[in-house]
């Protein structure tokens, strides 16, 4: 069986051979920095130190032919050739690599479906096994697509461990493998669902540190949890939250947001839309998430040694990091992000964490 060195954490896993990296860490007790595990994100982008590896279908967007030729690869896509590898992780935090919770199997019933937006739905769920599921703010679930022995999608969750339910977020495309089911209806209150999990590296850090949050479409939900984990254990800390939308109708959970920064010492949230429609009437911030923040942070209101969390489509989240990271030389182990792509196999789309 393969052996994987992962540097410079200096851990060992061991990888099947017909399994990726990646999964072989998450089956192992780790969880590396990642994000849509489809080869698309780039989150997950290490150095082939030692060893070949072969790897699975991939965006270019994602990595690129000369970047392989220079040994990078992708961990969600990379299979080992040979029987000892290293990779060198870019993208690690030296104190949190190791999951806090075993990656199990579950069943659920659906509880609740609603619209949230014109193409976003809530689901509730009531986990029925296993009935100590545990999971992290901030962290996500694989949904088994009904019917398909082998797909799944995944959601973040953006409800608080501890109640027995799972609240996800979920963005509808037409003709996605499980979105669609939301669209004509088949998926109903009462209905099964299998699911995998928790998986994720996307939590709260505790520090002194303002709390700097910028989400766009569903990347709303981690962002929710990690706010009501903040007004669940008394956070104090300065918190800006930055949420970019097309249109007013694209907006929602505005009243919970609300309720939640009462309750929060030091708190703002500013919705930023990029192209208003003239009945909008919209007076407030405009263009795109990042450049509401880059004018907020040149206010100097809470300084610029933020902890930063970043959820949302990945050139939402790139842009936002090029520009606090070259343009703010904010350490890139200060950001935190989950990249939401939309998945293209079988020629759907879906949103996925």
């Amino acid at each position: 069986m393969p052996r994987i060195l992962l540097e410079p954490i200096g851990e060992e896993i061991d990888c099947d051979e017909d399994e990726t990296i990646l999964d072989a860490s998450f089956r192992q007790g780790f969880s590396l920095v990642h994000g849509c595990r489809e080869g698309q994100c780039s989150a997950c982008k290490c150095y082939l130190l030692e060893g070949d590896v072969s790897l699975k279908s991939y965006s270019t967007f994602a990595l690129s032919e000369s970047e392989e030729e220079q040994g990078y690869t992708l961990l969600c896509r990379a299979m080992p050739d040979d029987e000892e590898v290293t990779v060198e992780l870019l993208h690690y935090d030296p104190e949190n690599y190791r999951s806090d919770f075993d990656i199990r199997d579950g069943s659920a019933t659906v509880e609740v479906i609603r619209d949230l937006t014109h193409d976003i739905s809530q689901v509730v769920l009531r986990v029925d096994e296993p009935i100590d599921f545990e999971f992290n703010p901030g962290h996500y679930i694989d949904i088994h697509i009904p019917g398909s022995e082998d797909e799944r999608r995944s959601f973040s969750m953006a409800n608080l461990p501890g109640d027995g339910s799972i609240e996800l977020m979920i963005k509808r495309y037409p003709g996605g493998r499980l979105s669609g089911m939301l669209d004509d209806g088949s998926l109903k209150v009462g209905d099964p669902l299998a699911f995998t999990g928790p998986y994720g590296a996307f939590r709260l850090r505790q520090n002194d540190r303002p709390v700097l949050m910028i989400a766009g479409g569903s990347g709303m939900a981690p962002q929710v949890a990690l706010l009501r984990q903040m007004v669940r254990d008394g956070i104090d800390r300065p918190v800006r939250f930055f949420y970019g939308a097309r249109q007013r109708r694209d907006l929602f959970h505005l009243e919970e947001i609300e309720a939640l920064g009462t309750q929060l010492p030091d708190f703002r949230f500013t919705a930023v839309l990029s192209d208003p429609a003239e009945d909008d009437a919209w007076d407030g911030e405009g263009g795109f998430v990042h450049e509401a923040v880059t004018r907020f942070l040149d206010s100097g209101e809470i300084g610029e040694d933020v902890e930063a969390y970043l959820c949302g489509p990945p050139p939402m989240v790139d842009a936002a990091t090029e520009m606090l990271i070259d343009g703010r030389s904010l350490d890139d182990g200060q950001i935190h992000f989950d990249k939401f792509t939309t998945s293209v196999a079988a020629g759907d789309q879906e949103e996925a964490t």
